[in-house]
């Protein structure tokens, strides 16, 4: 049972739908450490998903890198479901290390992230205090 429940917490996400500038977007959920350290790393394209969200438990300045990832993307940081701050159009940052991978960290405390593709916010004119919401999970 222990090998069946550490598999399918790797391979199986939890999902949402989440409200951004009026559009419904299909996100998965990284609600674990080790989804949080995986993050978008090694895929290929978000797809078929829009994003994915990243909820933390304590009121931060959470700082994300670009560990193993292939597209560049947007992140924005929110605190009770609004936007405080964004990253927009953040490169890949192929063969770093660890330590040389440069640090996103927002403005301000932060309780969640939100990683779309790279130009969504330009592309929707994201501003510093719109609002996400829940549609559903």
């Amino acid at each position: 049972m222990a090998i069946f429940l550490f598999f399918w917490q790797r391979f199986h996400w939890p999902k949402a739908v989440v409200s951004l500038k009026g559009e419904n977007l299909q996100v998965l959920i990284a609600n674990s450490i080790y989804r949080q350290q995986k993050g978008l790393g090694g895929r290929a394209s978000i797809s078929p998903y829009d994003g994915m969200i990243f909820p933390f438990s304590t009121l931060d300045r959470h700082a994300f890198i670009m560990r193993d990832m292939n597209f560049p993307i947007d992140i924005i940081w929110l605190k009770k479901g609004e936007i405080v701050d964004y990253a927009p159009n953040v490169e890949i940052e192929p063969n770093h290390s660890e330590e040389t991978y440069i640090r996103y960290t927002p403005r301000t405390d932060d309780d969640m992230v939100l990683e779309l593709p790279a130009g969504w916010a330009q592309a929707h004119d994201l501003k510093i205090g719109d609002k996400m919401t829940l549609v559903e999970d």
